[in-house]
């Protein structure tokens, strides 16, 4: 299944979504790396092999740069298989810094839900075209979602409005984009991940992490993106999960 397909993935450079690049690779994919033009993109599709992977420069909000990865893809692999949505940024603003008499900053509200919701779905809307091409497999199936929306969603934490937001409308999308494109056989599988080793968890310090990996249930620590990128194979390889959101989270929920 994976072993000749081509997959797209966004911020793909670093996290969870270079964890999935390299699976997907590992797993026979040829892959196309989106990822901001300041990313270590090119530096992933040389250390995988440009005849494996190839970086496109890409911000999910802006449709010329998704368009143009769209035919970097159909030029170089022919086809799409697989898209992968882990592009995104994070914010912790409360709603009113009463201390400043500061109400939260509505562009940063608006980045927030931009990059994270709009981004998503702009990606989606125009690589459902080219998905939509592929001859349908034995079960109809045509290609597949995964889309990355976050434990916040559901518990959100002090700070947290804008984030929980954008990742609330990425959770809210998953079934009805399900509902859209089960016509073409593409399936839509949305994860919330819930606290991962992830490049900005890594910037705090070891006893912030120690704290946070204590909350976490069992297995009690972080998750590694390498069990995310597992996951996104496993949502590709099962065809019955569809229109579906999945928390991967270690059984944590969000205190305050």
């Amino acid at each position: 299944m994976l072993k000749g397909a081509v997959s797209l993935v966004t911020g793909g450079a670093s996290g969870l979504g270079k964890a999935t690049v390299e699976r997907l690779v590992q797993q026979g994919s040829k892959v196309v790396i989106c990822d901001l033009p300041s990313s270590k993109g090119h530096e992933l599709s040389k250390a995988l092999g440009e005849n494996k992977a190839v970086f496109a420069p890409v911000n999910v909000t802006s449709e010329q740069n998704v368009n143009d990865a769209l035919k970097l893809v159909k030029d170089k692999f022919g086809k799409l298989n697989y898209l992968v949505n882990c592009a995104g940024i994070g914010a912790a603003v409360r709603t009113y810094n009463f201390k400043k008499n500061e109400p939260h900053s509505l562009e940063e509200f608006t980045k927030v839900l931009t990059i994270n919701t709009v981004g998503t779905f702009n990606v989606i809307r125009l690589a459902v075209g080219l998905l939509g091409q592929n001859e349908p497999n034995e079960s109809g199936e045509r290609g597949v979602i995964v889309n990355t929306a976050s434990v916040a969603a559901f518990d959100g934490q002090i700070g947290q409005v804008a984030y929980s937001a954008s990742k609330g409308g990425v959770v809210g999308m998953t079934l009805p984009l399900a509902r859209d494109l089960a016509s073409q056989g593409i399936r839509v599988v949305t994860i919330a991940p819930g606290l991962f080793r992830t490049p900005l968890l890594e910037e705090l310090p070891e006893k912030v992490i120690a704290s946070l990996e204590k909350s976490v249930p069992f297995p009690s620590r972080l998750g590694d993106p390498k069990e995310y990128a597992h996951l996104v194979e496993s949502i590709i390889r099962n065809p019955m999960l569809n229109g579906e959101v999945i928390r991967l989270d270690g059984a944590i929920r969000m205190q305050p």
